[in-house]
């Protein structure tokens, strides 16, 4: 077999097929587009690229396959898709669906589908292109279909067996072990170390699943050493690099040179979602930068010339999870993952601190995601999520959903009004979130503010206050809460607010997206979480109870007077069925809970919270 030498692996062997699709214009794009973006600007070694690190994904791909005992034609699949899996990323990483997700006025549609994800336009590629290519459809009875297969499983989804597409999009899979390891080499990052031989020995199938687990009980235990290993990898990735304030300020430059380029394309005429679609199918870096100059205005250019020169505008003001207050980092979460409100966010903060400051300045919004949702643990003949089975897997997934940066970038620090307008900065933020969460919910019902409802409802249904002490209700069946959101999407008046998709692979309702919104309600300091143990077939194991703080119980009673309708529903829901809802009661001193007592406050039924600007 010919081989490829590879910086981190050694030789990777290629097939003869895998070396004819290497050598199309699709995979040679790849070779010019930088792996973290314009990370380089701040992590000089950076300068790995999609090639790269699809060339690495192939080699993890084809242990974990033979790992598990896969068979040859399977592997064979595997390694296609590992190869594949990027073929439809943009130039400069994910600036460009950023852009998407800020402007769907941008968003190509092909085949009747709006497409705004690079995933979507791997599929397109990989199903749409290879199947006809001389030299290499020859190699298949059935190359449309093959390929069809392919792209299925290149993005994390496959046709027969699921471990196929686990392989390569899961929790665990071979594309974040390998940009994992490779960000970290070529950064010089190494904040957490990932042990590839040890992950790779620890993945077993069970009903065509891949789950972690061993023969022995050692074996157990270093399978979730390896897991919880990569996971805080994965952790210190985002608050090293992603949240670099050398990294991000480059990455809004981008983007807001970008953004004013395309608008100033649409408006001489010309195609603006036929020319998107060229930056995931065509465009390489170089590319995207001359496109920008070509078609931006005078500060679209600016921005390109001082990225080209390495001049990266400065963080004036930076706020994380540690310097906002509860309530704030909820809101801006919620509009973090809103493209249009976070643009109109970002905007609008830029604009008052130019006002104040005279300085211009560039405001960039960013959370981390990727947290682990669907990772199996096999113990003796029983299955568990991998966060039930390690309490610092669970405390790692709270710690990524808290990750949250907002920067403001300058090009100059002298500006006399700028340090003024640093203070100040976090009162425009605490007025304007919001006001666009309020945008947000005109717009789009958020299932996250209904999860926080069901919570809110309980809490007001079950507690009561006596002798300057409150009652509250725990939850204590993580369970049975993806039960009662299942059961409330059904009643059609609240479909929309508890849009969640469920399936019962692991025997019981089970949503990836609903277990991401409660971690985040606890991430934000909306529910507590409390952990405890309890023992079951002479194995103790660890179970998640949860409990609304005072500052959920706040938000949550701001936030109700936008769904009233919506919310005697739930509370009557909850009312009908309370003798089912597992809970325990716990008692706290009425002081050390609420930040403000009103007397007067009606039991069981009314909280009231604190006057506020807010909502």
């Amino acid at each position: 077999m010919p081989f490829i030498i590879d910086p981190i692996y050694g030789h990777v062997e290629i097939t003869g097929i895998e070396q004819l699709i290497i050598s199309t214009p699709e995979m040679a794009r790849l070779r010019r587009v930088q792996q973290l973006g314009l990370a380089d600007l701040a992590f000089p070694g950076a300068n790995h690229t999609r090639f790269e690190h699809s060339i690495g994904t192939l080699f993890i791909a084809d242990r974990i396959a033979k790992a598990l005992a896969l068979s040859e034609s399977e592997i064979a699949k595997i390694r296609l898709a590992a190869l594949l899996h990027d073929i439809g990323h943009c130039a400069f990483s994910h600036v460009v669906e950023s852009v998407l997700r800020r402007n769907p006025e941008y968003q190509p549609v092909i085949e009747g589908r709006k497409f705004l994800r690079h995933e979507m336009f791997t599929r397109y590629i990989i199903s749409g292109s290879f199947h006809t290519k001389p030299g290499i459809a020859e190699h298949f009875e059935n190359a449309g279909s093959f390929f069809k297969e392919i792209a299925l499983m290149a993005t994390g989804e496959s046709i027969s067996k699921p471990c196929l597409g686990q392989i390569i999009s899961n929790d665990i899979d071979a594309d974040r072990i390998d940009f994992l390891v490779r960000d970290s080499y070529h950064t010089g990052v190494s904040l957490g170390l990932v042990d590839v031989d040890q992950i790779v020995s620890s993945l077993a199938l069970r009903n065509d699943r891949i789950v972690l687990g061993g023969a022995e009980s050692y074996d157990v235990d270093m399978a979730l050493t390896a897991a919880e290993s990569m996971l805080i990898a994965r952790a210190h990735h985002y608050s090293a690099i992603i949240h670099n304030p050398r990294t991000q300020a480059a990455r809004v430059m981008l983007l807001y040179a970008l953004e004013k380029a395309l608008h100033e394309y649409g408006r001489s005429g010309k195609d603006v979602k036929k020319m998107v679609t060229e930056f995931f199918t065509r465009y390489n870096d170089g590319d995207l930068l001359n496109f920008i100059e070509v078609n931006g205005d005078a500060k679209s250019r600016k921005l390109i010339s001082n990225i080209r020169e390495g001049r990266i505008c400065s963080a004036v003001s930076r706020f994380t999870n540690k310097n906002l207050n509860p309530m704030t980092r909820m809101a801006l979460s919620t509009i973090a993952r809103n493209g249009v409100a976070k643009k109109m966010f970002e905007t609008e903060l830029a604009k008052r601190f130019a006002k104040k400051s005279g300085a211009s300045v560039l405001v960039d919004l960013d959370v981390a995601g990727g947290i682990p949702k669907s990772t199996r643990v096999k113990i003796d003949d029983e299955e568990g999520f991998f966060y039930d089975e390690s309490a610092l897997a669970n405390g790692l997934v709270r710690a990524i959903s808290r990750q949250i940066s907002l920067c403001v970038f300058s090009g100059t620090d002298s500006a006399p009004g700028l340090s003024q307008a640093s203070h100040d900065l976090l009162l425009d933020i605490e007025h304007l979130s919001p006001e666009l969460l309020r945008f947000i919910r005109n717009e789009n019902y958020l299932p996250i503010e209904g999860l926080l409802l069901l919570f809110y409802s309980a809490h007001r249904l079950f507690s009561s206050e006596a002798e300057g002490r409150i009652s509250m209700p725990r939850l204590r069946n993580i369970a049975k809460i993806y039960y009662l959101v299942r059961e409330l999407g059904k009643i059609e008046r609240l479909h929309n607010l508890f849009d969640y998709t469920f399936h019962e692979n692991y025997g019981f309702p089970y949503s990836d997206k609903l277990f991401e919104d409660i971690q985040l309600l606890v991430a934000m300091g909306m529910v507590d979480e409390d952990l405890r143990y309890f023992e079951k077939n002479g194995r103790w194991k660890q179970r998640y109870e949860y409990v609304l703080t005072s500052d959920g119980l706040e938000y949550a009673g701001m936030i109700a007077a936008s769904y009233q309708n919506e919310l005697k529903i739930i509370e009557d829901y909850i009312s009908l069925n309370k003798h089912s809802i597992p809970r325990d009661i716990v008692s706290i001193a009425s002081r050390r809970y609420k930040k403000e007592i009103k007397a007067g406050m009606p039991q069981n039924r009314h909280v009231v919270h604190r006057s506020t600007g807010w909502f």
